[in-house]
């Protein structure tokens, strides 16, 4: 594989990755990578590393931004070890003829079970009730001590019935719960299979005993729920995000939470990441929060890095990737 000289390409890696994902690199193409687990890679350490470089291998904590890639003269690929992509102005880098991919697929199931797993956590109370425990407040047994809202034969509405939507779907359907879902396009084979039920947001948030939002993050869903939307809502209703923070207007959720418009939250994302321990949301006991860790099982984590190795190996040897996420700018090289 030849870069800029008939060198070897040079690739940069904004976090570790797993050994297997790092060694599909190495083969053919040198390799700098950020040795810091916990820590980002500060910004004037990575606008001085991607000078130089043809790959860049990140992660959602990275702003690729047009400064950023206007420091970055050599750079042909970047491949983002997420499903999402908003990290990265995509629009500047296709201007700059910049391919970048994704990892969807992969993670698709681990995140469903983490995001039932939440909402099972949020109805029932369950981190309340540990902590009610571990701080020696259990003293007696009370008919109505942490009663929380029933899964089974529930309502749940989906907001986007991507991959994850769909699978999030199988998994309440083992539950016998209701589902709604909203989508721009409705999946009628998938109504036909699963027994959903299309219908208009503000339908699915009346209806719903619990709203799971499954969206993209984009300009026009920025803020989907806000306070109109959480009025809508049951007040015995709870929302779960495992999509983007963004999503959801954080000021008006803890608005409503604080005064029972809904009954509870369940959240793996937050607008600013990672999240300040003074946020208002982390304050209040009606809500499950996690730390944007959806997809964090050893395997899919592997697969996750894995799949963004090959991508970025697919683009710097000219092909397309098969996750590329502005294939329409690089359609004459097909």
């Amino acid at each position: 594989m030849k870069g800029c000289g008939g060198m070897r390409p040079k690739i940069y890696i904004t976090r570790k990755i797993p050994e297997t994902a790092l060694l599909k690199l190495a083969e053919n193409c040198d390799v700098e990578m950020w040795q810091q687990e916990s820590i980002p890679v500060p910004r004037d350490v990575l606008e001085e590393k991607v000078r130089d470089a043809d790959g860049l291998y990140c992660l959602l904590t990275e702003a690729i931004d047009s400064r950023l890639l206007a420091c970055a003269p050599r750079l042909r690929v970047i491949s983002n070890m997420a499903v999402g992509y908003n990290n990265i102005d995509v629009g500047e880098a296709s201007r700059r003829q910049i391919m970048v991919t994704n990892t969807p697929g992969v993670l698709t199931e681990t995140t469903a079970d983490l995001t039932f797993a939440l909402l099972m956590a949020a109805s029932r109370r369950i981190v309340e009730a540990s902590d009610y425990l571990r701080s020696g407040q259990w003293t007696t047994w009370s008919p109505m001590q942490l009663t929380g809202q029933d899964v089974y034969g529930a309502s749940l509405g989906i907001i986007g019935m991507g991959r994850i939507g769909e699978a999030l779907a199988r998994r309440a359907k083992g539950f016998n719960m209701r589902v709604l879902y909203h989508n721009r396009s409705r999946k009628e084979e998938l109504e036909g299979s699963l027994g959903l039920v299309y219908t208009e947001l503000d339908s699915l948030l009346e209806h719903s005993d619990f709203v799971s939002i499954m969206t993209p993050l984009t300009p026009e869903t920025r803020h989907l729920i806000g306070e109109r939307e959480l009025k809508r809502m049951k007040p015995t209703a709870i929302l779960i995000n495992t999509a983007r923070g963004g999503i959801v207007d954080e000021q008006a959720l803890y608005d409503a939470l604080l005064d029972g418009t809904i009954w509870g939250a369940g959240l793996d994302v937050f607008e600013e990441e990672p999240v300040s321990l003074d946020h208002p949301l982390l304050s209040l006991p009606n809500v499950v929060t996690l730390p944007h860790i959806g997809s964090a099982s050893i395997r899919t984590r592997t697969r996750m890095a894995e799949l963004a190795a090959r991508s970025l190996l697919q683009g710097l040897t000219g092909d397309i990737p098969e996750h590329i996420v502005n294939k329409e700018a690089f359609v004459r090289r097909e």
